[in-house]
């Protein structure tokens, strides 16, 4: 990840958090609360690609990599919620 891309995460984020959301169904943490998810699994995501030699350059890369990495970070939420 580059600085460059650092503007563009929120935005990333967000449209991970509400695809992210949609995908792992049940009731959500809320519109807020998914957009927070997505913002925070946006780095996850870049971090665990960048971490197994994944490319994720470019937008749709980044964005790729957001959703993955919110919804690792919903699934591990819900198992901490569920324990």
């Amino acid at each position: 990840m580059s600085t460059e891309h650092l503007p563009c995460f929120p935005a990333i984020g967000i449209v991970a958090g509400l695809h992210a959301g949609t995908v792992m169904g049940g009731s959500g943490f809320g519109l807020i609360g998914d957009l927070i998810i997505g913002v925070i699994g946006s780095f996850i995501g870049v971090r665990v690609f960048g971490l197994l030699g994944i490319s994720s350059g470019g937008v749709l890369g980044l964005l790729i990599a957001a959703i993955v990495g919110a919804l690792l970070r919903l699934y591990v939420i819900r198992l901490v919620k569920s324990a």
